[in-house]
């Protein structure tokens, strides 16, 4: 028997043996996971414990000097560009190496190659919508047009890669460990897909939604739910603008015959929910201390590692600090010596979509006018991890690439449709931030525009001098009106872009008398300007918030910049919740819940606070009130856009009998008071449900704030029921997985006083404790000194690094 026992111990040792060094699916072999010398266990370390006092760095033409503060931010000192962006690359990989690699894979649809074909349909989809083919054009345009920059986007590059060579298994990031894959050489290019990652990120269509609309309650209701210009407009630049220019004419059609089918299938992903920014910047004649103010706050979902890395780059020339994209040369929201800057998400509508008619099942040649043009094949490989490569054929029009077709979701009703965005256009927004970098005045902030395509942005600015100024940029096609709202007919030529709007008329202004810029997701415009401008997601709360707020204060300061940023006004629920009240019928409650709670709702200041109960109880009432509203439209099993917010508190106000609250699938006549009063039935059993599981409906305990690891299966990566206020409509827009990714406040006096933070920390290891350690800070409104520092400061210093010329 004892030979027995011993015989099975020893096959459960081998088999053990044998399954631990296989890879299971995309893991890796449990062995080298678990392995002290190179496992994970190499990843629980703090970056000062390693620090390296010197490091040799090849192709530098001097020393490079690397001073990082407490909060481990690096601080660049260095003797030209060329060793500035090498320095970058290379400190930039080594605390955020995975997450470059992972966004610009994600970028060019090759998760496939990590995760294997599990991923294949988001890579085909991501091929087929031309991000690659984009980056690509991208990068032969700088080449031939600004061929003096590739210098620095090699060296960067070149940084970057001479650390990836100097990893040794143990060092390698945890996330390539657990995935079981090794990092691969950066490249210029793989810079230039970044930004275009971001464009994706930002940019939607509601194209799809908006021609079933029409089809299905016509032109004259599709104005009334949906006015091009909404009653409250508060715009980006002032409504007292006067543009001074003549606008480029383009021919209008006479008539319009657009694509009429009803489209089942659903659209496009979108941006998120609350995805969204806020920038202004207030002249000195407002502020205490006589000296512009800028603040800026970009709304994204909330990742680790954060989607931002906080970094001061210096040369004799210029210093600049603030927020940079890993993986991107330069800052991208932050300040100089002379200027600040900072972005929102402009939301104007630059991708169409254009029914394509092709001669053949061949798809070589489709009609355009009296025409067929010729259509080109553009062949994806994407590689497969554990299977062979699979080849994918995407063909493009003049127009761009046709993303559903007979091989790709054939099921669809939309296939043959193909995809014209601004991002398949050659650009250069790389330089736009060299540039803004260096800017000293707002000519530079305007020189450095001109070379900013996509996405679109609302680029705020303040000087020492004094200005301050706002810019809506990017590549916008002059449009008809309506144009690009509604699918559209590729073979009539009459639907084609024909101009672009030159960047001297995007809508900009200069110190506008009310002494400040603002802006936040909000219409660009007054129906003043000359050209026609659309887009479904524009913002309607934030911007009157905090124009108001704007207004209403004199004699500013930095801290009530700070805490505007923080503000948890709920503008959304002081309109729609006294309408919502007067419509409840009350007279039968006889559950004490349901008193309690409309009693907690009429005491409630709108302020949504972690610890205040009332937000809670609105956000699931007006969820299940405006659900119950369109109730119908869901019911048509189409994709359709449903009113916004504002709209429908305004009908809800001035028509509560109004024929669009009747659903006509019923035999009852129905009107907002019968939806909201179910709604309220809805809510109050929700929430005695909530309260008998989840105990306390704080809104902090609600909402649940989860800032996540970019592989959202690595939940211990993440930091989840964060305890902070704010939601989406909110000037603080911290709903449960997005917010403020970035906050920055820059006063422009003398000297230059600065602070800033975001939700997670510089490190990209979770293992280390500058993983997630600005996550409280930021929870509670708080910020760090973000000053810009000089090479000779010994305070507050971790440890100093000089990267030398490697002989």
């Amino acid at each position: 028997m004892k030979y027995f026992w011993f015989i099975l111990v020893l096959l459960i040792t081998l088999s053990l043996g044998y399954f631990a060094s296989k890879p299971l699916g995309p893991a890796p072999p449990l062995a080298p996971l678990l392995d002290p010398n190179v496992g994970f266990w190499q990843n629980m370390y703090s970056e000062d414990d390693l620090a390296a006092e010197n490091l040799e760095l090849a192709g530098l033409n001097s020393t490079v000097k690397v001073v990082y503060d407490e909060n481990l931010i690096p601080h660049i000192f260095a003797d030209n560009d060329e060793d500035l962006y090498r320095a970058q690359g290379y400190v930039t990989a080594k605390h955020r190496l995975w997450q470059m690699e992972f966004q610009t894979m994600a970028a060019a649809g090759r998760i496939s190659e990590i995760v294997g074909p599990v991923a294949l349909e988001l890579d085909r989809m991501t091929r087929r919508k031309g991000l690659a083919y984009g980056a690509e054009l991208g990068y032969e345009f700088v080449k031939e047009n600004h061929p003096e920059m590739m210098p620095l986007i090699d060296a960067f590059a070149d940084g970057v890669n001479q650390y990836v060579e100097s990893l040794d298994d143990a060092r390698l990031p945890v996330e390539y460990k657990i995935l079981n894959y090794r990092p691969e050489k950066w490249s210029a290019y793989k810079s230039l897909l970044l930004l275009k990652y971001m464009s994706d990120m930002l940019m939607g269509d509601r194209d799809l939604q908006y021609s079933n609309l029409r089809k299905i309650i016509g032109q004259e209701k599709l104005d009334v739910l949906f006015p091009e210009f909404p009653e409250e407009n508060d715009p980006v630049i002032e409504a007292d603008r006067v543009w001074d220019f003549t606008p480029v004419s383009i021919d209008v059609p006479d008539s319009l015959n657009y694509p009429n089918d009803a489209l089942t299938i659903d659209p496009l992903p979108q941006p998120e929910d609350g995805v969204g920014s806020n920038n202004w910047a207030v002249s000195g004649s407002k502020t205490q201390n006589g000296n512009p103010i800028l603040a800026n706050d970009p709304h994204l979902s909330l990742n680790l590692p954060s989607l931002w890395y906080s970094m001061q780059l210096t040369t004799p020339e210029f210093s600049v600090k603030g927020a940079t994209l890993p993986g991107a040369l330069g800052v991208i929201s932050g300040f100089n010596q002379n200027i600040a800057w900072g972005v929102t998400n402009a939301t104007k509508d630059a991708r169409d979509w254009y029914k394509i008619t092709f001669e053949d099942d061949s798809r070589s040649r489709y009609r355009y006018g009296d025409e067929w043009r010729e259509s080109s094949f553009r062949i994806e490989e994407i590689k497969v991890k554990g299977e062979e490569t699979f080849m994918d054929t995407v063909v493009y029009t003049h127009y761009g690439p046709v993303v559903y077709d007979r091989s790709f979701r054939s099921d669809r009703q939309d296939v043959n449709f193909s995809l014209k965005w601004t991002v398949h256009m050659g650009s250069n927004e790389q330089l736009t931030f060299l540039k803004m970098n260096k800017a000293k005045n707002h000519q530079d902030y305007m020189d450095a525009l001109d070379h900013y395509t996509a996405p679109a942005q609302n680029f705020v600015f303040a000087s020492k001098e004094g200005d301050i100024a706002m810019r809506i940029q990017g590549k916008f096609p002059v449009k008809w009106e309506g144009q690009g709202k509604f699918f559209m007919d590729g073979a009539d030529p009459q639907m084609e872009w024909q101009a672009y709007i030159p960047n001297e008329h995007n809508p900009s202004t200069l110190n506008p008398e009310r002494g400040f810029v603002s802006s936040a997701n909000q219409h660009p415009v007054d129906p003043s300007y000359p050209y026609y401008v659309f887009d479904n997601s524009y913002e309607h709360y934030r911007n009157r918030r905090l124009n108001g707020e704007l207004r209403r204060l004199n004699s500013i300061t930095v801290e009530e910049m700070k805490a505007l940023q923080f503000d948890d006004y709920y503008l959304h629920a002081a309109e729609a919740l006294p309408v919502m009240i007067e419509l409840l019928e009350t007279q039968d409650f006889q559950d004490e819940k349901a008193s309690k709670y409309l009693q907690e709702l009429k005491d409630w200041d709108f302020y949504a606070d972690p610890n205040q109960k009332a937000p809670t109880l609105f956000y699931n009432w007006w969820g299940k009130t405006y659900n119950q509203l369109w109730k119908e439209w869901e019911e048509w099993n189409v994709p359709v856009v449903r009113p916004n917010y504002y709209q429908t508190v305004k009908l809800m106000r001035e028509n509560p009998e109004s024929e669009f609250f009747d659903n006509k699938m019923t035999d009852e006549v129905e009107t907002a008071k019968t939806h909201l009063n179910k709604a309220f039935e809805e809510m109050v059993a929700d929430m005695k449900e909530w309260e008998n599981e989840e105990g306390d409906y704080a809104w902090a305990n609600y909402k649940r704030t989860s800032i996540q690891h970019l592989v959202p299966q690595f939940e211990s990566f993440s930091v989840k029921n964060v305890y902070t206020g704010g939601g989406s409509g909110i000037l603080n827009a911290t709903s449960s997985r997005a917010g403020a990714s970035w906050r920055m406040v820059v006063e422009l006096g003398e000297p230059i006083k600065a602070f800033g933070v975001y939700p997670g920390g510089q490190s990209g290891n979770p293992g280390s404790k500058y993983y997630d350690n600005f996550i409280s800070k930021w929870a509670n409104g708080e910020y760090l000194n973000f000053d810009l520092r000089e090479s000779n400061q010994t305070e507050n210093i971790l440890f100093e690094t000089n990267l030398t010329p490697k002989q």
